[in-house]
């Protein structure tokens, strides 16, 4: 407020940060309603995480998905508009990249949930009948849109941000230079990577010289040929300032789940679950079915398929980092994969070898009782130590 008591007009740039920072805002409080509709949905599930109390399961959904609605209403029903408006001019001044397309179909997205969205809220039905909670659950994809991807709306309205000119020339030369050396005596040491909005991945990292450390700036692959120095800094905080700003990582699959959005679990038992049986068993038949389970394919997956579907994974997700590094490593983890595939298929064989031997184990192997020792009540005292004897002095 001005000294007349009105609204102090906000510049441009203000106004952006502040479209920016409400769909930040809105993420954030989505991610502390959707732990904490975890934390109680955890609580109607058994070991296995099948849900046991479906009542109770469904009121800690139903509260979550209305958090979300209000949520969205004090952080975004105003702004979201202006905000798809100031990110698609903002696209509109980048430079032709990759991910363009793909941010400008992430916006049109965002406005159709947002339509969605806004057509409950003008209409809402009456407060805690069966038809508002339909609306909600409705509503639950739109809201988990704009928490997963509000903030690739949120980051290109934020561009008003411009870098500092990088080197060129000469100077760009010698640092490249100066950081080749340091990688080859293995002194430059990597601190972050990000990708610019125009397409550009930069690298911050230590090069150190002399027993001196200086921040540079990289563009291109480290690990590849044709990298360049693009600037020198005193520390991290001077090069996040003259940078190009990072925008949101990719996904490694156009429909990841997120923390908005995950399927209810899949039933498991757990690998120390699993060793227990082993160890409580008395016939092959018993240690067979553990076997079993933990190579057990399908929607049920056992702990070692899991264990083979993580390593598979994680291959992918090396293997879209597009680089030198990420390559090598996404090689090592499919050759992994492969051999923990077949490493399970051992498993079911022998384990079908074990179940078919319908041996139990010999009585000779008897059970330890525990100790039976009286133990003293917990309102005992007790007994009073005998009293020391000093020993008697020798006499030469």
């Amino acid at each position: 407020m001005n000294a007349d008591g009105n609204p102090i007009p906000q510049s441009p740039q203000s106004m952006m940060l502040d479209l920016a920072g409400r769909a930040r805002d809105f993420r954030v409080r989505m991610s502390v309603i959707s732990r904490e509709a975890e934390t109680a949905l955890a609580l109607t599930r058994d070991q296995h995480g099948r849900t046991i109390s479906p009542d109770a399961a469904a009121a800690a959904l139903a509260r979550r998905d209305k958090a979300a609605v209000e949520a969205y209403s004090r952080h975004l029903a105003a702004y979201a508009e202006p905000l798809l408006d100031a990110s698609r001019r903002a696209l509109g001044d980048l430079s032709p990249a990759r991910h363009i397309a793909g941010w400008g179909h992430v916006l049109d997205g965002l406005a159709a949930s947002a339509i969605e969205i806004h057509r409950v809220l003008d209409r809402p039905a009456a407060a805690g009948s069966p038809a508002e909670r339909s609306q909600h659950t409705a509503l639950r994809p739109h809201l988990a849109a704009w928490a997963d991807h509000g903030v690739i709306a949120a980051d290109l309205a934020d561009q008003h941000h411009e870098p500092q000119p990088a080197l060129t020339g000469e100077e760009r030369r010698k640092w490249t230079e100066k950081a080749q050396a340091a990688q080859q005596r293995g002194e430059l040491d990597l601190i972050e990577s990000w990708w610019a909005a125009d397409g550009q991945r930069i690298t911050l990292a230590y090069l150190v010289e002399d027993c001196t450390s200086t921040v540079i700036a990289l563009t291109g692959d480290p690990d590849a040929p044709g990298w360049e120095a693009i600037g020198h800094y005193a520390h991290e905080y001077a090069a996040g300032q003259a940078l190009p700003r990072p925008m949101p990582p990719g996904v490694l699959r156009p429909d990841s789940p997120s923390l908005f959005n995950r399927p209810e679990p899949a039933p498991e038992v757990s690998l120390q679950e699993l060793l227990r049986d082993v160890i409580e068993a008395r016939t092959a038949g018993d240690a067979s079915e553990a076997l079993l389970v933990a190579v057990q394919r399908g929607h049920a997956k056992g702990p070692m398929i899991r264990i083979e579907e993580l390593l598979h994974t994680a291959a992918q997700f090396a293997q879209a980092l597009e680089t030198v590094q990420g390559r090598q490593t996404a090689a090592r983890l499919y050759a992994l994969s492969r051999q923990l595939d077949f490493l399970a298929n051992e498993v079911a064989d022998a384990a079908e070898d074990l179940g078919a031997s319908v041996a139990v184990l010999p009585p000779h192997r008897v059970p330890a009782l525990p100790s039976n020792r009286p133990r003293p009540a917990v309102d005992t005292t007790p007994p009073t130590a005998p009293p020391r004897t000093s020993s008697p002095a020798h006499s030469r």
